[in-house]
Parts: structure tokens; sequence; C-alpha cells
């Protein structure tokens, strides 16, 4: 089983999303101490962003490129084999602005590969990294619940799963916590409830 842990918050040791992450991997380890984790920090080395020079890159030949070229092209392509190789993802999200982290949407740029994670045809889009099973580590400032006034202005959770789904990945769960950011009191409730439930997740095991 391999497991593969992504950080994407930039508040380091204050952010609720990565000490819920790191809970539910705990929990997953602990139930199945043979899993083998790989753990990516979004903040600390930043994917890289899609942009000209990285295309640019990709479409020179691999003995031609310069060194900064061969790193971006390597990192990227590291991140895709990493996604493709896990069983379980763990994400710490949290929500900036209504969505997700810029540096969470340049590692998500990278797993959509037509080919590898998705494909077109007459028929549709054919999503082809399923199989997995993807855990998100939520954290919200407000609340953005569907009972919630604020609802549609929740592009976070809606926007992972209607990515992941896109790819073929149906088996999504969240473990969040909401209002962090009202009260004190309040996000320490969210955070101890939130830990709790990634306390029972239910253990690994390889998708049929």
């Amino acid at each position: 089983m391999n497991l593969l842990h992504v950080d994407s918050s930039i508040l380091g040791d204050h952010s609720v999303s990565r000490k819920i992450s790191a809970a539910a991997v705990a929990a997953l380890r602990a139930a199945t101490p043979d899993v083998r984790v790989t753990y990516r920090d979004l903040d600390a080395a930043p994917a890289p962003h899609q942009s000209g020079a990285l295309l640019a890159a990709r479409a020179t030949p691999a003995e031609a490129r310069t060194p900064d070229q061969a790193r971006d092209v390597a990192e990227a392509d590291a991140i895709l084999e990493e996604f493709l190789a896990a069983d379980v993802v763990v994400l710490g999200v949290p929500m900036y602005n209504f969505g997700i982290p810029s540096q969470l949407k340049s590692w998500i740029d990278h797993l959509a590969v037509a080919g590898r994670t998705f494909s077109y045809s007459e028929a549709g889009v054919k999503g082809l990294a399923g199989g997995k099973r993807v855990i998100l580590a939520s954290s919200r400032g407000g609340f953005y619940g569907p009972e919630s006034p604020a609802a549609a202005l929740q592009h976070q959770e809606s926007y992972l799963r209607g990515f992941f789904g896109f790819i073929g990945v149906t088996d999504i769960e969240v473990v969040g916590a909401e209002g962090v950011n009202i009260s004190p009191d309040l996000k320490q409730t969210a955070l101890e409830a939130a830990v709790a439930q990634a306390a029972v997740l239910s253990p690994l095991s390889k998708a049929a």
C-alpha cells in the first residue's frame, strides 16, 4: 500500500489543515504499519508553476534542455508518478479566498495529463486514475456548508471533487474544520472534532 501525504498550507505549525492531515495519516499508519508514505510539502517545496517556459522545456529534447529546464520537467513528472503510484492520497487543503491555495493548484495542474489520468473521445471524457481513495483534510476560516448563506462561495471542496471526479477518482472523504477564524474557542472545538474524525477513518484497503 502506498499513501501520498500532501500539505499546502502556508501557516506551518499554526496550520489547522496540517494538523488534520497529520492526524489522518497517523491513524491510517497505525492501522496499516507497513504502508509506504510519501510526503510532499507544497509550501516548503512548491510545484513548478505551469508556464510557457515549462511548456518549452517539455518541447525541448531531453539532451538539449538546460539544467533549469531538466529540473522543472523532472519535478513535474515526479509529481504525476507519485500520484499514480498512490493507493491513498491525504491532502491538507485550507480554503484561501474561497478556493484552494495556489500551491495546490500548481500541483493539481501536473496531474491533469491527457493519456495518463484522462482521455477524450467521441463518447466524452474518461477518467483513467480511478481506484484511489482521496481524503481531504480541510479547514475554513468561516462557515460555508450547504446550509450557510455563504455556501455559493465555497470553491474549495467542490473544485477538488470536480477535478478528481474528472480523472476518475470517486472515493473521496472529507475530514474538515470550519469557523476556525471566528474565535479561539471555535477553532479549538472544530480542530478537536476533526482530529477525532480522522482517528476513526476506515483502515486502508487495496482498491478492487
